[in-house]
């Protein structure tokens, strides 16, 4: 499951225009929620993460794209593994909107974490 965002400038908070790492995190939480609806029908609950990894910056103007991946299935509880690309970045020294798409995506964040399906079937 792959979903894609468009960080706006409103969302730095650091000098560089950098976005606090919980923005990733964020994406994680939404990107989980459509795969629990897809395999339980129900929007589940991050029960929370195992490992969490902040590997390079997100900066206003990034397109950043984050992908779920379902690695283990309990009775309730599904496992997934998480990765948060860069995919396209400005480019302010050409102009205020220029920005590029990037020729190598950059992993900004990694993590595995835990998310509880209610009402899952048995």
């Amino acid at each position: 499951m792959t979903h894609r965002r468009y960080v706006p400038h409103s969302h730095a908070h650091y000098g560089g225009n950098l976005v606090d790492g919980a923005y990733g995190l964020g994406m994680f939480g939404d990107v989980a929620t459509e795969m629990l609806i897809h395999t339980d029908s129900d929007e589940g609950l991050f029960a929370g993460y195992s490992s969490v990894e902040f590997a390079a910056p997100i900066q206003a103007g990034d397109v950043v794209e984050a992908t779920a991946t379902l690695v283990r299935i309990g009775k309730r509880s599904r496992e997934i593994e998480f990765e948060a690309r860069v995919v396209c970045r400005s480019a302010p020294e050409r102009g205020p909107s220029a920005a590029d798409v990037l020729a190598e995506p950059i992993v900004v964040t990694r993590a595995r974490g835990t998310v509880v399906a209610p009402k899952a079937a048995e």
